[in-house]
């Protein structure tokens, strides 16, 4: 008989704990997860599900821009029903996972976990043991530092306005930033967005970012580079956004984009020993924190690799695989791909063109119009850069298009598994389709 509750308690119940924490459970571990919130986290309730169904029917409104003429009509955006049928599509997410967990044996415990010991978590007044512990909880929206901050909303209030506000202000230039410009930009809101310097999306390559930010411009978007925003004031008019050399500009609704911060503060990690900072949770090359026992996994972690969902999803199996005793072996990432859901999109995966100017590669640049299947819809903006070795491999791709996302997906085998040329001749695609026209451009 174990001394311990449970072999294995994560707390927080995010993709970096119920991917691993269901196969874990029907292994035959005794299994718990602590959740405050939704169970899913973040990406499920108030992350990525909820965003790319807003974002849907604006893929839809440019399809149907483009092919004027072929079709009549302009589409316009009812937020009211948009807002509604994202939380109808939602909504099942929380109570399916708990269900997918219970029936592999999961325990689920409700409430705010803290640490009391390396091996003790409390909930609510009760104390719950376990072997192993892996902290999962994610991050959360930061808020700006700036008199007047009480008057911004995070990204999860953004998705929950059941009226859209006729003029919003965004603060940040980061993913969530330009993803909710342009939802909100497509769907009639007057958008203005106070970039903290003078780049957005740093992280990907900068003549796509440019290209898709002179549309979003072209469709009414405004872009205050360097806008050091100052101070936030409750005005008459609405909200003023003070900046800049005593520059103001009102609206009636400001979205605080500026960036997620871990939560790693208020679970008690001083309590169990666990290093921590501003950061996240160092871990070693097994997801290990300093505490032998206590493991770490998803957006939470202080690492870099991107804090995206396939990389929570990746570690979480892995510690299942860990404390499973089906490996032994350090975690091995693979080539993990990352999107902005603009429209058009850009992705990428591998080595960036940066990173490629050294000329050890082999770059090869497409125009994504100029390829038949994308005149189909009457595509005009786009572009690729595949980047080879001097034996042929693929090792890095990024896109700006309307299907960007797909594009690389489809190669991202190609990369992981560094196929040759002859075994991409082996990958025989559904045509016509858009893997058909990304894996042609890499043969």
């Amino acid at each position: 008989m174990s001394e311990y509750d449970f072999d294995v308690l994560y707390l927080g119940s995010g993709h970096g704990a119920f991917d691993g924490a269901g196969p874990l459970a029907a292994s035959g571990k005794k299994v718990g997860v602590i959740e405050s919130d939704m169970i899913g986290g973040t990406c499920p309730n108030y992350g990525c599900n909820a965003k790319i169904t807003l974002d849907t029917p604006v893929v839809l409104q440019r399809m149907a821009e483009r092919m004027q003429g072929i079709v009549s009509g302009s589409i316009t955006i009812n937020w009211s029903e948009l807002v509604a049928h994202k939380q109808a599509v939602i909504k099942p997410l929380p109570t399916n996972i708990a269900s997918n967990l219970k029936q592999t044996g999961v325990t689920i415990i409700h409430g705010h976990g803290k640490f009391i010991d390396p091996h003790s978590i409390t909930v609510a007044g009760k104390t719950y043991t376990a072997e192993n512990m892996v902290i999962a909880t994610g991050r959360r929206p930061h808020h700006l530092d700036i008199p007047g901050t009480e008057l911004a909303h995070d990204s999860r209030a953004f998705m929950d306005l059941k009226t859209l506000p006729k003029r919003i202000g965004i603060l940040g230039s980061g993913y969530i930033s330009m993803e909710f410009a342009t939802i909100a930009n497509a769907a009639g809101a007057e958008v203005s967005v106070f970039m903290h310097a003078d780049k957005a999306l740093r992280e990907f390559h900068q003549p796509f970012v440019k290209a898709v930010m002179a549309d979003m411009t072209k469709r009414g978007v405004k872009f205050i580079p360097s806008a050091d925003v100052q101070a936030l004031k409750q005005t008459a008019q609405g909200i003023a956004i003070q900046y800049g050399d005593h520059q103001e500009q009102q609206v009636d609704w400001v979205l605080d984009a500026t960036g997620r911060i871990p939560n790693d503060d208020q679970i008690g990690l001083e309590a169990a020993g666990v290093t921590f900072s501003q950061r996240g949770i160092p871990v070693d090359d097994h997801l290990r924190t300093n505490v032998p026992n206590i493991f770490a996994s998803g957006d939470v972690l202080d690492k870099p690799q991107p804090k995206l969902t396939p990389t929570a999803t990746f570690e979480s199996y892995y510690l299942y695989q860990l404390l499973s005793g089906q490996t032994t072996d350090p975690i091995d990432y693979p080539a993990i791909p990352s999107t902005v859901y603009t429209t058009p999109r850009i992705a990428k995966v591998g080595v960036t063109p940066e990173e490629a100017a050294d000329g050890a590669y082999q770059v090869v640049r497409n125009h994504i119009p100029d390829d038949w299947y994308h005149q189909t819809d009457q595509e005009t903006m786009g572009d690729s850069i595949l980047i080879f070795d001097r034996d042929h491999h693929l090792v890095g791709a990024t896109e700006f298009s309307a299907q960007a996302e797909d594009a690389i997906n489809t190669l991202l085998p190609a990369i992981v598994f560094h196929f040759s040329k002859q075994q991409m001749w082996q990958m025989a695609h559904i045509f016509p389709s858009e893997s058909a026209a990304a894996w042609h451009k890499i043969r």
